[in-house]
């Protein structure tokens, strides 16, 4: 019996959902993602566990990341106890209880589960977390002068609106204009061919190929003056000039160490820089100082570019002819500066150049640098070295490829300074040499003491050249005056001068009851009652002026024991206009003030009459104990067409009587179905009730137990005669018959089909017009009256369980499980 109820235990928990899971790198990636967007730890650690990630998984994550620290590839900067943050060690000590030999054998909560995940997960919320995103996304290096060509503002295009310098050389596909004016006029326009000429019209072909434009210019006024007279003598009166109309195409190799290396098509105009550009600029090894320039298979330049980054100057910037390549090859020596400079990166340096030359390269040196010296760190053969560079050797020290060099900054510390806190007009930092030594002089300074300074006692804390701190206490008022030594200051000394409002309790006095703004207020001496009433906004109507309690603090400072007595009580009256009274009582700090509601004063009470009365309307109640009777008295008795035994009672529920009925409410609902439960929440909206009463027998008893006493806001609602029968529910028919004297609760069933087929037939009512309520098996005859509703109530439908039940039921079914294989393993 016990195996086939462990095997279906473990068939029915093996049919559960399963959840695939996470990898690591996805896990890790989530968390990045999620707390770049703001989202708690707690929530996090909360998503992980409804995407499938198991406690396991994150303790494998956290071994790994253990291995990895201990090996230095990670830091950590939170206390760890066996590999878990201690705080959070010391919070699950506290909260949990577990004794788990056999993490399996335990059925953890959801709770549990959860602060178990967060413990593992606490290595991703580290400073650590930093580090990590780096391994995952390394960052790339950033080199000086690289991220010129990823600039979106720059486009490095060549100007085509300058005037054609008169060294640019013209080319097959180089458009030129001709313009002839004077004693002949004309305009000439022709591309270069690719043999290099342009067809001239009774001329014929003219070779240009190769020319300056100053060159061509003259080499084309002497061919034309064949045709043009006096185009080669100065004074004929004829003027011929040449230029560049649209420019030709050009075709660069770009090779090397660029993003994009291959062939362009640039203008004639283009220059290296340009190239570079079109290229998308230099890898990360590639060099900004060393590109060369080939043309026709040999060197023609070596241009750095770190004089146009430098100082804006493009001298070396050299025009491109077609079929020239430019190389950009490997950098040579690359170096990192950080801390205090201006721009801290890594820049490409040249043999022979120093220190000196890359301070001006990172913009100089920050205004809190450290000048003195620099840090170098260098590659040896076998290890690191460094080198502490002084400011005389930095021109002359020489860099190697991979230096690293770090400029700190000076401290943070005064050299000649003193604070002075508290109740002083001008509270801060002072220079303590020259006119300010002493205590009494950096009080004047600061402006004096404030009125509210606190005379007796002041504290001077000074830091002892070990870092450690010495309090002196200082008689402010005693040095003021000059009857107390005064005190010489010393660098980072820090004066506090209290206020009297810093030192004990902020004194207040409270006042509540029937006053405008009851509350807790600021005490001031010499504060009476009156003065405390008027502060909160006078008495209210409902004030009692004949008692008013003031409860005051019972303190003894002296005392060695505890007193069973409390407070004290004292007990006045009050002028109604709160006039002044040389006789006065004077509150003390912490006074509590009680103003009572007078017993005398009662807000009017109304109730609502309705229906058939005489003289139906609102009505004040005259008595506290007014009852049905006397009010239906009041409105004239009833009229001709009243039914007396239908009226009934509208009530308004008190607050307490809500906060009652909901607390059944919820204790019903969470015991009963589901309809019964949306039924019980109609309920809770509800902001009266009804009443059950017997009308006529209030009127003919007076005070008797029938005649009920009222209550403010009731409604009473009388009425006329209803000579019919309601039938709803789960019948055939629903719909309203005539009411029948003697008939019995059958009978009106029939008049409505009879029964439904989900009809619940025993459990069938009547409601009455006043109310009540009678069970169906009681109302067969006589209790049918005019009026009344008869209900048949219908079975609930039975709906299947959702998946959220059934994995409800499956996780209790585990939990279950494990009790009885723990019972079981009892047994044995």
């Amino acid at each position: 019996m016990r195996k086939i109820l462990v095997s279906v235990l473990l068939v029915f928990i093996a049919s559960a959902t399963s959840w695939a899971q996470m990898t690591e790198d996805r896990i890790i990636q989530y968390v990045l993602e999620q707390q770049e967007k703001g989202m708690s730890q707690e929530q996090i650690v909360y998503n992980l566990s409804r995407r499938g990630v198991t406690v396991q998984q994150l303790q494998s994550m956290r071994e790994k990341y253990e291995k990895q620290q201990a090996t230095g590839v990670l830091g950590n900067t939170v206390p760890m106890v066996d590999g878990r943050p201690e705080q959070r060690v010391r919070e699950r000590s506290q909260t949990l209880n577990l004794v788990q030999d056999d993490p399996s054998s335990v059925q953890l909560t959801e709770r549990e589960r959860l602060l178990q995940m967060y413990d593992e997960a606490m290595f991703m919320f580290t400073d650590s977390l930093l580090l990590l995103k780096q391994q995952l996304f390394p960052p790339e290096k950033e080199i000086w002068g690289h991220s010129i060509f990823s600039n979106k503002n720059l486009s490095f295009e060549p100007s085509m609106n300058l005037p054609t310098p008169q060294n640019y050389r013209l080319g097959p596909g180089d458009e030129v204009i001709i313009d002839i004016w004077g004693v002949s006029q004309n305009t000439i326009r022709e591309v270069i061919s690719p043999d290099g000429n342009i067809m001239v019209e009774g001329v014929g072909p003219v070779y240009l190929n190769g020319l300056t434009i100053q060159a061509a210019d003259r080499h084309i006024k002497r061919e034309l003056s064949q045709i043009y007279f006096g185009l080669d003598k100065d004074d004929s009166g004829s003027n011929i000039k040449l230029t560049l109309g649209q420019a030709r195409s050009i075709q660069v190799n770009v090779l090397g160490e660029v993003e994009n290396p291959g062939t362009y098509m640039l203008s004639s105009f283009a220059t290296v820089f340009n190239a570079l550009y079109m290229a998308g600029g230099v890898t990360e090894i590639g060099s900004m100082r060393d590109v060369r320039l080939y043309r026709n298979n040999r060197e023609v330049a070596k241009i750095d570019f770190y004089d146009y980054l430098q100082n804006g100057i493009l001298s070396d910037d050299i025009r491109l002819y077609d079929n020239d390549v430019v190389m950009v090859l490997p950098h040579s020596m690359l170096v990192n500066i950080s801390g205090r400079v201006r721009r801290p990166m890594y820049y490409e340096m040249k043999d022979g150049e120093s220190i000196s030359t890359l301070l001006d390269y990172a913009g100089g040196l920050e205004s809190d640098a450290y000048r003195n010296d620099i840090r170098v760190i260098r590659m040896g053969e076998f290890q690191r070295e460094i080198f502490t560079v002084s400011k005389d050797r930095q021109a002359d020290f020489l860099l190697a490829d991979g230096d690293s060099l770090y400029v700190d900054s000076i401290k943070t510390t005064f050299s000649n300074m003193a604070e002075i806190r508290g109740a002083v007009f001008r509270p801060g930092q002072f220079q303590i040499d020259g006119e300010i030594t002493t205590v009494r002089a950096l009080i004047e300074a600061a402006g004096g003491l404030c009125e509210d300074a606190f005379p007796t006692r002041a504290l001077l804390s000074r830091t002892n050249p070990d870092k450690t701190l010495t309090n002196l206490a200082i008689d402010i008022q005693g040095m003021v005056n000059g009857n107390v030594p005064d005190e010489p200051l010393r660098n980072d000394d820090v004066l506090f001068i209290p206020s009297l409002f810093d030192i004990g309790e902020i004194k207040t006095i409270s006042i509540y009851g029937e006053v405008m703004f009851p509350g807790v207020y600021r005490y001031a001496d010499n504060t009476a009652i009156e003065d405390l009433i008027l502060q909160a906004g006078g008495l209210k109507e409902t004030a009692s002026i004949a008692k008013v309690d003031v409860v005051r603090r019972k303190s003894d400072k002296n005392a060695f024991e505890k007193s069973d007595e409390l407070s004290e009580t004292i007990s006045f009256s009050i002028d109604e206009n709160l006039s002044l009274n040389d006789g006065g009582f004077t509150l003390m700090p912490f006074d509590e003030v009680y103003v009572r509601r007078s017993p005398g004063y009662a807000l009017n009470r109304r109730v609502i009459v309705e229906g058939e009365v005489v003289f139906p309307g609102h009505y004040s109640l005259s008595t506290n104990n007014e009852r049905l009777s006397d009010i239906v008295t009041r409105a004239g008795l009833f009229s001709n067409q009243a039914y007396p035994a239908g009226a009934r009672l509208e009530r308004k529920m008190t607050d307490e009587e809500r906060i009652r009925m909901r607390k059944t409410v919820e204790t019903l609902s969470a015991n009963d179905s589901l309809a019964l439960a949306k039924k019980l929440e109609k309920l809770m909206e509800a902001t009266t009730i009804d009443v059950g009463i017997n009308l006529q027998e209030a009127i003919d008893n007076p005070g008797g137990a029938d005649d009920i006493i009222l209550r403010d806001g009731d409604r009473l609602i009388i009425p006329p005669f209803a000579n019919t029968v309601k039938i709803n529910g789960a019948v055939m028919f629903s719909n309203t018959t005539p009411y029948v004297k003697g008939k019995s609760l059958a009978y009106y069933i029939d008049k409505a089909g009879g029964f439904a087929q989900k009809a619940k037939k025993n459990k069938a009512y009547v409601v009455y017009m006043n109310g009540s309520v009678a069970k169906g098996r009681k109302a067969s005859t006589k209790l049918i009256q005019p009026g009344c509703e008869i209900i048949v109530p219908t079975k609930e439908k039975r709906e299947g369980m959702s998946t959220s039940e059934i994995l409800s039921l499956s996780s209790t079914s585990a939990s279950l499980a494990t009790v009885v294989l723990a019972l079981i393993n009892l047994l044995k």
